[in-house]
């Protein structure tokens, strides 16, 4: 049986990716609230700012049919379909006191995330965690808060340094994680960001082995749209 290697954070956070996105409909409080139920430690969206300055959690950031899709920045909140809710609606249906992982694919939305993370009060703003590719833009946002926790997230072809220079410019410049495609992590790879303190984040494991050998490689997080499969192996290794 090989040796399970560390992570920093322990028990590492098992994000439900989009809500319980494998047993209801993704991004809604429905998916994220069953999510919890299930057992999941963390939860995962992707976040839009709406034409009149709310944080909507939505995948692709835009609503219609096939032959006509808007983005969701053209629309007020009031015009969007129901099902589709604010982050200040996550916290309402789920709390402060968990961990919540948002790509800001939009980058217009992070001023009214931070605003409502901040005005939910409790937890919500120390157990945020913002998730973008665009190193630069993750810079300015820590120089604007310094407290919040920013992901840089990536793939290894896009390191024309490498991770070892990569994990100690993340240090330099004060960004807490990476996040990889699962099939970019070794356990040598994970304790090369651990030399520098860095957390180690992995997506898109969603089978019992993915999940349990990104585990013992000592990753810090987990994302996935099996809840289930997921809290069975995080009970395996706690």
């Amino acid at each position: 049986m090989p040796t399970r290697l560390p992570s920093l954070l322990r028990p590492p956070i098992a994000f439900a990716h989009r809500g319980a996105r494998a047993h209801a409909p993704e991004n809604t409080l429905e998916a994220f609230q069953l999510a919890l139920r299930l057992g999941a430690t963390g939860l995962e969206s992707d976040v839009w700012l709406s034409a009149d300055g709310h944080a909507i959690l939505d995948h692709d950031g835009v609503v219609g049919n096939r032959l006509r899709r808007t983005p969701i920045g053209r629309i007020d909140r009031g015009d969007l379909p129901a099902h589709l809710p604010s982050l200040a609606d996550l916290y309402g249906a789920c709390g402060t006191d968990v961990p919540l992982s948002l790509d800001v694919n939009d980058p217009a939305a992070i001023d009214a995330v931070v605003e409502v993370a901040t005005n939910a009060g409790g937890a919500a703003l120390d157990r945020l965690w913002i998730c973008h590719p665009d190193l630069d833009l993750l810079t300015t946002w820590r120089a604007q808060w310094p407290d919040l926790h920013l992901v840089h997230s990536t793939r290894l072809d896009r390191l024309p340094r490498g991770p070892e220079l990569h994990g100690a410019e993340l240090a330099e410049l004060g960004i807490q994680a990476v996040n990889l495609h699962y099939r970019e992590w070794t356990g040598g790879t994970v304790a090369l960001y651990h030399r520098f303190d860095r957390l180690a984040f992995a997506w898109d494991l969603q089978f019992e082995r993915v999940l349990s050998e990104a585990l013992d490689s000592g990753i810090d997080a987990i994302y996935s749209d099996h809840v289930d499969l997921m809290m069975s192996a995080v009970r395996a290794i706690v």
